[in-house]
């Protein structure tokens, strides 16, 4: 039996004192355990009054411990201490197609106002922290098991830079530092008794015990304009002069519509746009480079960047997107990465004198995957291949999403596959692949699945686009999420249909052929302020919030931010998931194979329907039907077809079936078929009916 860091948290907790007279409340949500320690006080607003020490600790005793026959070695994810190795004709890493995701941003996950005084600290009159940190999410993970969760997608943990930042705390992709954990999520509770990096593996130790996988968010692509390999490596990155810092920006090119793509017969055009060779003007030499004896001194300075710029006049080019004339601006707190030494072979003769023109930032520079130059900056792969390994060993991760993988290198992607799948074979990673049409190549490429675009189709049933993907991502090469909202986007509650629609999707999503069902933090109790502006956004959802919410206007990536876990409607989408948790577990071998599956349709294009059936040695099958009103405003009264389900499952008769779970009635005998080739079917506004015969 491994010793388990969560015995070490557990006896830190139980040997503090005083904290019984500490003013510390949590909202409800985060009691799945039933907790009955000391100063256990219901509030009118849906917190409980505990005793922080107490809480977390008898968190431990009562839901993670007891598990200890399920513990894992730290440095071994699940599939290792299990001894599991991809099944022949699969991919390493395809358990995360049985997978069911909660995307969380520790930072604001497991933040909350605990002494109640309106503003959300890094360390209140108490002493405590009031964002989030790894020992205060533990008390998120009972819950996340009772919506029948399994994987745990963490956005970035790293240690991130200040530096230019946006909003109240920064950014959490502006990495300063791959190796090291943001030390934001250190909790005070443990003071010096615990490491970071300790509490972290606490974490992970915890979410293995009850099963769960844990991936990680890793940024190769992109860093932060103050990072530390600067110091050792300045030629890795784009330089301006910082005294013309104020004057860089996107580069207009007229001759190209706005989102141009950059292929080959637009870059022509954008090298010679007049506002582009402004643009490459602005770029220098690095320091080191311009005076090596003077970058000695330099780079020993704590404050690197600002050592620069007073001793240079140079400071690092922000990144932007590789979109021709798209219309955000650059990303101030962020550049990218150089990944070759050379300029582009593709596109070095459109420049009037490439062998004197600095490494700059332009639109095929980024996409370094259809650009490449001739000398791969092969130290700075090692090194980007080296961040997900480095996680394996010492906390024991079990995947990966890459972002912005699709524009790196193909042969840098492999080097990561590589590294990675030799430490575990059975390691899983996630393509930020929004495009249906590539997940075939992203799957040829080594990943296990793509995040896809339900998130923009979804949404829109009234368009049609939630119908079309419902139906269509059965096709798709790789499985999908199947999400109508990310961190990026706006949320699900906040759309057309609100509410209703949210919690109709979310049990949808949970039985999409080809789908794995993805649940963004705070979605489950109907958030409705987005956590960024990144995608199908615009300035309106920025303001989802009463004027009056303390968190009016701001974005949890960037700014202090709690969820509002108290919302009178927060057990709704638990347990609904909870229920239909066996349901799925039943029908998941059925789920996974797309030959028994069979799509139900209806005239009404507001309907959905899937079948599942089971291959038995008798002719006949179990069949699942899931049956939905897309719908959020008004009842419907339809006939789907039901004719091809018979005939795949072998079942021809008219028998009766049972109404395993509805979002709008109990479970009861189900009879409503009309011969053997339709039902009549009645399903209230954004009702889910999930029928088995």
């Amino acid at each position: 039996m491994p010793s388990l860091k969560l015995e070490k948290l557990r006896d830190t907790l139980r040997a503090l004192k005083g904290l019984d007279r500490v003013n510390y409340t949590i909202p409800d949500v985060w009691n799945c355990f039933d907790y009955e320690g000391p100063l256990n006080i219901n509030t009118p607003d849906h917190q409980i009054m505990v005793n922080p020490a107490d809480f977390y600790a008898s968190l431990i005793e009562t839901v993670f411990l007891p598990r200890k026959n399920n513990a894992v070695d730290p440095g071994l994810s699940l599939s290792k201490a299990r001894g599991e190795t991809p099944k022949k004709g699969t991919l390493a890493g395809d358990w995360v197609k049985a997978s069911v995701v909660y995307s969380t941003m520790i930072r604001a996950s497991a933040a909350w106002d605990h002494d109640r005084s309106g503003i959300l600290e890094d360390t209140n009159l108490n002493g405590l922290k009031e964002t989030g940190t790894f020992v205060k999410m533990l008390a998120m993970l009972p819950l996340l098991e009772k919506m029948g969760v399994n994987t745990v997608y963490m956005l970035p943990i790293s240690k991130f830079s200040l530096k230019d930042k946006k909003g109240d705390l920064g950014s959490p992709y502006g990495v300063s530092n791959f190796e090291e954990l943001d030390p934001n999520l250190k909790d005070p509770l443990t003071g010096d008794a615990m490491t970071l990096d300790e509490e972290f593996q606490a974490f992970i130790e915890a979410c293995h015990l009850l099963d769960m996988r844990v991936m990680i968010d890793i940024i190769p692509r992109t860093n932060a304009v103050e990072n530390d390999l600067i110091k050792d490596h300045p030629d890795w990155f784009y330089w301006i002069k910082a005294s013309e810092a104020d004057q860089y920006a996107v580069p207009r090119v007229e001759t190209v519509g706005t989102l141009g793509d950059p292929t080959l017969e637009n870059m022509k055009k954008v090298y010679a746009a007049a506002d582009v060779k402004r643009h490459l003007a602005m770029f220098q030499v690095d320091p080191r480079t311009q005076n090596p004896v003077l970058w000695q001194k330099v780079k020993r300075h704590k404050r690197i960047a600002e050592a620069i710029e007073t001793h240079y006049d140079l400071r690092i080019a922000p990144a932007f997107s590789d979109y021709i004339n798209d219309p955000q601006p650059p990303w101030t707190d962020i550049t990218f990465f150089r990944m070759y030494l050379d300029h582009p072979q593709a596109t070095r003769s459109f420049l009037e004198d490439p062998d004197n023109t600095p490494p700059y930032i332009l639109n095929d520079t980024i996409k370094s995957n259809l650009y490449p130059g001739e000398k791969p900056n092969r130290a700075l792969w090692e090194t980007l291949a080296d961040i997900v390994p480095s996680y394996q060993k010492r906390f024991g991760i079990d995947g990966a999403r890459i972002d912005m993988g699709h524009a790196l290198p193909p042969e840098l992607i492999q080097m990561i596959f590589n590294k990675a799948r030799a430490i575990d074979p059975d390691f899983a990673f996630i393509a930020e692949e929004l495009q249906p049409q590539n997940a075939a190549s992203a799957r040829k490429t080594g990943y296990n699945m793509i995040i896809g675009n339900g998130f923009i189709l979804i949404p829109r049933v009234f368009e049609g686009k939630a119908h079309e993907f419902y139906y269509e991502a059965r096709h798709l090469d790789a499985s999908v999420f199947t999400c109508g909202e990310t961190h990026d986007t706006p949320r699900m509650a906040a759309r057309e249909g609100g509410e209703t629609l949210s919690r109709t999707t979310t049990l949808l999503n949970m039985f999409v052929p080809n789908g794995v069902p993805f649940i963004n933090s705070a979605q489950e109790v109907f958030e409705k302020q987005p956590m960024n502006l990144g995608l199908d956004s615009s300035e309106a959802d920025l303001h989802r919030l009463d004027n009056d919410d303390p968190y009016y206007g701001k974005l949890a990536l960037f700014d202090r931010y709690q969820f509002h876990y108290t919302h009178p409607r927060r057990w709704d989408i638990p347990h609904m998931l909870e229920a239909i948790k066996p349901i799925r577990k039943r029908y998941m071998k059925e789920l996974l194979n797309s030959e028994r599956f069979v799509p139900i349709y209806d005239d009404n294009r507001l309907f959905v329907g899937f079948a599942f059936y089971k291959k038995t040695k008798q002719t006949t099958g179990n069949v699942l039907m899931i049956l939905a009103n897309l719908n959020p405003y008004h009842e419907c009264r339809m006939h789907p077809w039901i004719r091809p389900v018979r005939e795949a499952s072998k079942n021809t008769e008219t028998v009766e079936g049972r109404l395993l779970y509805s979002t709008h009635e109990p479970p009861r005998v189900f009879t409503q078929f009309l011969g053997a080739d339709r039902i009549d079917l009645h399903l209230g506004a954004g009702e889910v009916k999930i029928v088995e015969f």
